[in-house]
């Protein structure tokens, strides 16, 4: 059965187990509340259930506790930063800073970061930069083991390879594109194999490259048939959303988010290793800079009236606009808690263990 537990009472229970693996307590108190931010957001998938994965990766030594960016390069308007493999939720915000305080100076700024743990909900970190009227684009790769299929591919060859752009609106709630370039995120496997659900069609293919709706098959090793080749643990794959289109998408992300940026792409054997290590570029602009502000504020406000002013198809509410299924689900679990399905939790009491902590 699954369990609803007040947002106060799941924070101090992961603030726990966080500072049991070796994090401090500011650390602890600030991945927890990004974890249960992406749950109040709607994305289970980065949400809480990401905390066994965390403290086999501190276990395994794949992930560094209190860890902080290094400074590789700083001219203003370009930055070159280390994670250092520590938390993403932790060095990504410390770069988002940095980059942030260049931009308002020089108007804009690119900042590439390498090395870092799983940066969790990348729509964060456009979060706080549309928050300070800045627009954001994010381009970033996956450095694990490799559960997206390219376009013509029968196994896993990269990782879900996140692209997000965040744009203010004057005098309205911001633009927040977020997506996976798989149809979905591997997080949402594990969340749908947990609950005994399947996906969609045309979502998955089994270890065999035959099409699946069993999320196990990227979740759950799956058993070589008789006289296969020995390697290592053999998994199926996701599909890459929009075809061709997806999939050019992602090879874009491995090589602005992974190549460029120094922190390395997946050309390597499937790893069993726990840890996820994402590099990831950033490009960030300040529109009172551009010399284009007023005709932005003006022609961007327009353009949304002009979407959201026709008619509404059957089956919809509303026309919505990128970040406001999000903003619509946090109003609503806040005030009721978040749900967590018996195997994870069972998966997080059991993390708690492995550091000393009883939940």
């Amino acid at each position: 059965m699954d369990k609803t537990i007040p947002v106060e009472r799941l924070q101090r229970q992961v603030v726990a187990v966080l500072r049991a693996a070796g994090s401090s307590g500011p650390e602890a108190d600030k991945v927890a509340a990004n974890l249960i931010l992406a749950n109040l957001s709607g994305h289970d998938s980065h949400g809480v259930g990401m905390l066994p994965r965390y403290v086999d990766a501190v276990l395994e030594g794949g992930l560094k506790p209190d860890a902080g960016v290094r400074v590789q390069l700083d001219i203003g308007s370009m930055l070159t930063l280390d994670g250092q493999r520590g938390y993403g939720q932790v060095v990504g915000e410390q770069a988002m800073h940095m980059g942030m305080e260049r931009a308002r100076q020089h108007g804009s700024c690119i900042m590439a970061l390498g090395n870092a743990h799983h940066l969790g909900r990348i729509g964060h970190f456009a979060e706080m930069a549309v928050a300070q009227n800045l627009v954001s684009l994010h381009f970033v790769n996956v450095l694990s083991r490799p559960v997206v299929a390219p376009w013509g591919g029968a196994d896993g060859r990269f990782g879900t390879n996140p692209c997000c752009i965040g744009i203010p609106l004057a005098g309205r709630t911001p633009f927040i594109l977020d997506f996976a370039t798989s149809r979905v995120a591997q997080g949402k496997m594990r969340v749908a194999h947990n609950k005994g659900l399947r996906v969609e069609p045309g979502t998955l293919i089994d270890a065999q490259g035959h099409p699946s709706t069993d999320p196990g098959v990227v979740v759950v090793a799956q058993t070589r048939p008789p006289g296969a080749a020995a390697g290592g643990a053999l998994f199926g794959a996701l599909m890459t959303f929009g075809e061709h289109k997806g999939y050019g998408m992602a090879v874009a992300c491995e090589l602005l988010g992974g190549a460029l940026t120094g922190s390395g792409t997946w050309h390597q054997p499937t790893s069993e290793a726990r840890a996820v290590v994402n590099g990831m570029l950033t490009i960030l602009i300040d529109p009172a800079k551009l010399g284009t502000q007023t005709t932005f504020e003006q022609e961007a406000s327009a353009f949304i009236d002009w979407l959201q002013s026709g008619p509404v198809a059957p089956g919809f509410d509303a026309v919505r606009i990128a970040g406001d299924p999000e903003r619509a689900m946090r109003a609503q679990r806040s005030a009721g808690g978040i749900e967590v399905d018996q195997q994870t939790w069972q998966e997080i009491v059991d993390a708690g263990l492995k550091v000393g902590v009883t939940l």
